[in-house]
């Protein structure tokens, strides 16, 4: 099975502060990986260098043939092939569902205006939001909001996506909705990195679930990782919640 994301003893410090200490992990086409651990514990970190959205200090990152941690790698075919969904929706509040998702691919790819149209239908279909194209963000739903930032970068026609804490924000409906988004992607064969705080949702859609702890690879397992900790920090997380 071919590799689409791999980290090579990744380090990253932010100042003093050193956030990733050597971190390597692979993931292969058409698996969901979910990244745990304590905040600060660098899951984030790893997750944004995946998009180069921060530098790695060291060592080496390959994603979908791009070498990441090259300063001369070009970040605008960088990012047609990631997409990357935040906790925050980032939606452009004065447009339209429909103007946020064909933004990008008129803009990056040079979509015509038509088939941008019809990748946002097709995307929001995705999501099960295909009656909103013509409402504005602030018409909807946080949890709906997400789904459209999801739709977003599915307009892209990304090898993979990222998700970084996406329903940390929702209640638990809210959350359900976006969860239930992300497990029909993971149906299709979307390659997916997750940093995720649903133990029971990783547990359940992840194939890989990585446990960071003090900015390395503590654990890495499936799903029954989590019924059956390795470690001892392993067990503190899940015994202490976040």
């Amino acid at each position: 099975m071919s590799t689409v994301v791999e980290l090579r003893n990744v380090h990253k410090s932010f100042g003093s502060n050193q956030v990733l200490k050597g971190v390597s992990f692979t993931i292969p086409k058409g698996h969901v990986t979910a990244i745990i651990g304590r905040s600060g514990s660098g899951k984030s970190t790893a997750l944004r260098c995946i998009d180069r959205l921060e530098v790695v200090d060291s060592g080496e990152i390959h994603v979908c043939g791009h070498q990441v941690h090259d300063p001369a790698v070009d970040l605008r075919k960088l990012r047609v092939d990631v997409g990357i969904v935040f906790q925050s929706y980032n939606l452009f509040p004065h447009l339209t569902v429909e103007q946020n998702i064909t933004l990008a691919p008129c803009a990056v790819k040079k979509a015509s205006r038509s088939d941008a149209i019809a990748l946002a239908q097709r995307t929001l279909k995705q999501v099960g939001l295909a009656d909103k194209a013509q409402s504005y963000p602030e018409q909807l739903s946080g949890g709906q909001q997400q789904r459209v930032a999801i739709a977003r970068s599915l307009a892209m026609e990304p090898k993979v996506m990222l998700f970084d804490e996406v329903t940390s924000a929702l209640d638990p409906q809210l959350t359900s909705e976006v969860l239930k988004v992300i497990e029909s992607l993971a149906a299709e064969g979307m390659t997916m990195v997750l940093v995720t705080h649903e133990m029971e949702f990783a547990s359940r859609v992840a194939d890989t679930i990585i446990f960071m702890h003090e900015g390395r690879v503590w654990e890495t397992g499936d799903g029954g990782m989590l019924r059956n900790p390795q470690t001892q920090e392993l067990k503190d997380f899940l015994s202490h919640g976040l």
